[in-house]
């Protein structure tokens, strides 16, 4: 009887203890009833079982947290293969670039704490050899914004390994641009602040990070690379070479670096992740236990990017840039965080006093899942949830100004830009005085008014209007075939056509000039041919010793991009000079390149542009937009042009139809099958839809097409030299005997390109990669010759 007592006591106080649990659970419940609207957290729910149901993750975790009342749970499953595992809270994920600020950044932190670094430091102070290419000057500030110039990545081509080959490769990288001046998202940034921290430190990385940070937050889970005895509870990503990629890390750059790199490597919770944003919303401290201080917080969690750039970004943090979707459409501009590869994201609001956690294995088991859209949904719906917070007036918070899906996708334009032909006139067409000119222009030469150039020039004082010259689409831009010689009705003037028998002008048509005026709208793409009219112009005006002055006009799909394989092989009139496809120049810019590299003695003039910066659309501008050619519509065709135009003479791209450029297709094509490959591939900044057309002209005339209409989700970060590779890549993929791969070469001019597609269609993102090596090359014979 006496042994039979002690199960008499633990049967009721086991009813006790589950009635507290009971208790606590309705308490907790209560609480967050009365800080959250249940409705919007119904809401948060449904979408992502949706976002599940679609396969578009296999499974995640959730955690919203408002003044210290948590919403949180877990949502489908954790592995799919090779046997399936329900998700649970406690699971632990690939945190791929949440590593950047929950790492590296810390780590820099903790040193500059310490005093045993400063932000102003350059990075040779460290690491001597990063100086190699002119890299001198790159500062711990500019890595931390992602304004040092460099690239996003070192190439893996041909295949290295070991931590000290990354950095090795780093060094021995050039800048595509100059530091402190533009905003590239790039991992190179954030592996070499790992190796500074480890330098600085004395101590590797995932020590030094461990001890200072991850220990004394109670963030018992977090670290790289993980051990065995947690591996049940790591959630999967890919599957690669027939091996499932669970405890190792997903970016193949820091797999390739050992596990342990400052832009990817580390393995958390929400639970852990919690906490650590806890001690952020803190100032730096979490109970009773100073992490950072509390200036230090501030500062790397502000504005530190300059005011000129669209993008802006604190230390590590991402403020409001294309990267900002994690924080939806109602948190102010001021909160903070970043994202992962593997479907991973944070994002705080000190304003009031929240954060959102969501962790998912999106990639698992291969790369078709996408949480863009569902990140910023949950951060929208979440805000909305938030009792008692007015997000419509948030004292301190910032305008939004970044083009990005969460901010408005333009800049205001205050002002509107001043393009050659305005300053020009404005000038009262001083640089034209008592000079017989001949113009070259077409529809798009107009000032700001619309007022056409070749009125402006036919009535200006002081300048006699000999002759005009049209290029390809002729005078009015309204043919797509050749043009013919002709006389203009409004001002009697003989149009010389550029674009019929001949490509440039003769030397009796240059007669009794003293000038050739060039003003033509490009869109910044090497085989739209109006800049090979201006290469041929330029050429004819040495020849006849003519000034040759162009009014300069803006490139519409910014500046400072630059993109696509280097032309190989001898120039014709769709690759009239050695630059890649998307170059990031103007007109003028083109012009003093030409002129200089092909040695050819011009007297040449650039009317400047005003009031226009590199990183600029053209929607930002103020600009009025005109056609630059009938299949030339709006912006977003200009902005995929450099892409789909590759793929025009192997199929339909939408040459007749109402949305040339934003579709493709082909009879062979199965619309939905073709369209699930391409939204696997994740091609950044773009989307597609199953679509069928018939087109009137070109490809495919009057045939039924299945295919893709393309989405412009954000064209910021979208590539569409690079999306083009991967688009073909499917084609060659699922259409071998149909897609002729051979025909990009037409306009891609890259025989190498286009043998490595033909063999390996699976290797896209090499393919593209192997560019890299010519554009920074380029992109050091182009620094000389910006205007802007």
């Amino acid at each position: 009887m006496l042994k039979s007592l002690p199960t008499l006591f633990a049967a009721p106080t086991l009813l006790f203890l589950l009635a507290f649990a009971s208790l606590a659970r309705a308490e907790t419940s209560s609480q967050v009833t009365n800080v959250f609207r249940a409705e919007k957290l119904e809401q948060i729910d449904q979408a992502i079982e949706t976002a599940i149901a679609a396969k578009k993750l296999p499974g995640g975790v959730l955690w919203i947290e408002h003044n210290g009342v948590a919403y949180h749970k877990a949502y489908g499953n954790r592995a799919v293969i090779p046997e399936v595992e329900p998700m649970t809270e406690d699971t632990i994920f690939d945190a791929a670039s949440l590593t950047k600020v929950i790492a590296a950044t810390s780590a820099i932190m903790c040193l500059l704490d310490d005093g045993h670094i400063q932000l102003d430091d350059k990075v040779t102070k460290y690491i001597p050899a990063f100086g190699a290419h002119g890299k001198e000057s790159v500062t711990l500030r500019q890595l931390l914004t992602h304004t040092s110039g460099l690239r996003p990545d070192i190439s893996r081509d041909p295949l290295w390994s070991g931590y000290q080959t990354a950095i090795d490769h780093a060094c021995d990288e050039s800048l595509i641009h100059k530091p402190g001046t533009t905003f590239v998202y790039s991992d190179i940034n954030f592996f070499i602040l790992g190796d500074i921290a480890r330098i600085a430190a004395q101590e590797r990385l995932d020590h030094y990070v461990a001890e200072r940070v991850f220990t004394p937050l109670g963030m018992v889970d977090t670290g790289y690379l993980p051990p065995e005895s947690k591996m049940g509870r790591i959630a999967p990503t890919e599957k690669r070479e027939g091996k499932v990629l669970r405890g190792i890390v997903h970016d193949p750059t820091a797999r390739l670096m050992g596990g342990i790199a400052g832009h990817a490597g580390i393995f958390t919770t929400a639970s852990d992740l919690a906490r650590f944003c806890r001690m952020y919303l803190n100032n730096g401290e979490l109970d009773g236990t100073r992490v950072f201080k509390s200036e230090t917080v501030k500062q790397f969690t502000q504005v530190q990017t300059a005011p000129d750039q669209p993008s802006r970004r604190g230390f590590g943090w991402d403020i409001d840039s294309p990267y900002a979707g994690p924080r939806g459409k109602v948190f102010p501009v001021g909160s903070y965080g970043h994202s992962g590869w593997t479907g991973t994201s944070l994002w705080i609001d000190p304003f009031s006093k929240s954060f959102i956690i969501f962790l998912s294995n999106r990639n698992h088991p291969d790369e078709s899942g996408n949480v863009i859209g569902l990140r910023s949904q949950i951060a929208t719906l979440a805000a909305q949830a938030i009792i008692g917070f007015d997000f419509e007036s948030v004292p301190g918070a910032l305008e939004r100004k970044a083009g990005n899906t969460n901010s408005p996708a333009v800049k205001p334009a205050k002002r509107h830009v001043l393009n050659g032909i305005d300053v020009l006139k404005r000038d009262r067409f001083a640089g034209l005085k008592d000079l017989r000119v001949g113009l070259v222009t077409n529809h798009t030469g107009t000032d700001y008014d619309r007022n056409q150039t070749i009125d402006l020039l036919k009535s200006a004082p002081d300048v006699k209007l000999v002759a005009l010259f049209s290029p390809e689409h002729g005078i009015r831009g309204a043919f797509d075939e050749k043009v013919s010689d002709s006389i203009d009705t409004q001002t009697g003037l003989p149009i010389y056509s550029l674009y019929g028998e001949r490509r440039s002008p003769t030397s009796e048509q240059l007669t009794n000039l003293d000038a050739l005026v060039f003003d033509i709208q490009g869109i910044g793409c090497r085989f739209y041919t109006y800049i090979s009219t201006m290469g041929n112009c330029l050429k004819a005006a040495s020849t006849n010793h003519l000034k040759f002055i162009v009014l300069d006009r803006v490139d519409p799909i910014r500046g400072d991009q630059i993109e696509g394989p280097i032309l190989k092989g001898e120039p014709n009139f769709t690759a009239f000079h050695t630059i890649p496809i998307r170059y990031g120049m103007t007109m003028g810019e083109l012009a003093q390149m030409y002129a200089a590299e092909s040695n050819i003695d011009v007297d040449l003039t650039i009317i400047k542009i005003e009031g226009w910066h590199r990183e600029e659309w053209f929607d930002e501008t103020g600009l009025p937009w005109t056609s630059p050619s009938p299949n030339m519509r709006n912006l977003s065709e200009a902005i995929l042009y450099p892409g789909i135009g590759l793929l025009e003479s192997a199929l339909s791209v939408g040459r007749g139809t109402d949305t040339p450029f934003e579709l493709l297709g082909a009879p062979y094509i199965h619309d939905t099958e073709f369209t699930a490959e391409l939204n696997a591939l994740e091609l950044p900044g773009l989307r597609f839809v199953p679509i069928r057309f018939t087109p009137t002209a070109s490809i495919h005339k009057n045939k039924e097409c299945g295919g893709a209409y393309i989405l412009v989700t954000d064209r910021n970060v979208a590539r569409p030299v690079a999306a083009t590779i991967g688009i073909a890549s499917v084609l060659q993929r699922l259409y071998p005997l149909d897609f002729p791969v051979q025909k990009l070469e037409t306009l891609l001019r890259d025989p190498e390109t286009v043998t490595k597609l033909k063999e390996s269609p699976e290797k896209y993102r090499e393919i593209a990669a192997a560019w890299d090596t010519d554009l920074q090359e380029f992109s050091k014979r182009r620094e000389k010759f910006l205007l802007y």
